[in-house]
Formats: C-alpha cells, sequence, structure tokens
C-alpha cells in the first residue's frame, strides 16, 4: 500500500529561453528552474529542467526531469522524478510526475512513486501531493 505525503514548493529561480525563431505560436523554449520543497519532501535546491511548447501566448504543455536531493519524510536521498503537464490561460498549471525507476539513492534505493501539483497564478507556494513505496 503507498504511502502519501504533501507539502509545499516556491520556485527559487526560473531561466527560461526561447528555441528556434520565436515569434509565432506555436514556439518551443527551454527553462532552467530551482525549486525549494518543504513538508514529505524536504529538498531546498532542486534542480529542473523542462521543455516548454507554448501553443498561445498563455497556454502550453511541458516536460521535464528535476532532480530532488534531501529527505523523504525522514528517509535521507535524492531521486528524479519526470514531469508532464499543462498551464491555461489564467496562469494555472497542472502537472503530474513519476519517480524515474532506479533513480533513489542512499534511504530511498528503490523508491517508486508518482505525484501532482496544481499552482495558481499569483500564490506563493505550491500544494503537492506524492504517493510512494521503497522495496
Amino acid at each position: 500500500m503507498p504511502t502519501r505525503t504533501t507539502g509545499r514548493f516556491t520556485f527559487a529561480d526560473w531561466q527560461e529561453r526561447t528555441l528556434g525563431t520565436g515569434g509565432t505560436s506555436p514556439k518551443l523554449a527551454h527553462a532552467s528552474v530551482t525549486n525549494s520543497f518543504t513538508g514529505g519532501i524536504e529538498a531546498p535546491g532542486t534542480l529542473c529542467e523542462y521543455t516548454i511548447a507554448y501553443l498561445t501566448d498563455k497556454t502550453g504543455t511541458f516536460a521535464g526531469m528535476e532532480l530532488l536531493a534531501g529527505r523523504l519524510d525522514g528517509r535521507e536521498g535524492a531521486f528524479v522524478v519526470e514531469e508532464r503537464g499543462s498551464f491555461e490561460a489564467d496562469g494555472t498549471v497542472h502537472c503530474a510526475f513519476e519517480v524515474v525507476p532506479g533513480s533513489g539513492t542512499g534511504d530511498l534505493t528503490g523508491l517508486r512513486g508518482t505525484g501532482r501539483f496544481t499552482a495558481r497564478h499569483g500564490e506563493p507556494s505550491v500544494p503537492y501531493t506524492f504517493d510512494y513505496e521503497l522495496g
């Protein structure tokens, strides 16, 4: 039976650049992001890389990988999650993520799990849920 943990994260840094000629939709962009997680996941400075497809100036989809190093419910280690999501014209972001098999280290070796978050424009932090198993 999976364990559910929750918490919040904030965007500590977001560096985005347009790929190709830009200027028209659809367009591609790349973002290097640093997040800070609190709660069940304690990871003060994650490394995250996104590829973004803008369908309009305010809507689109994204995919990326994020390296989280710190603690999961008190267990120390690191793991990588693959993220896929979309964003709407009002600034709402929906994302689902899954642990990359074999990426867990330390006390998190054998970690499996999935999670999700919804970010709303203007909110200072984002709530997440993460369901996981170790073993």
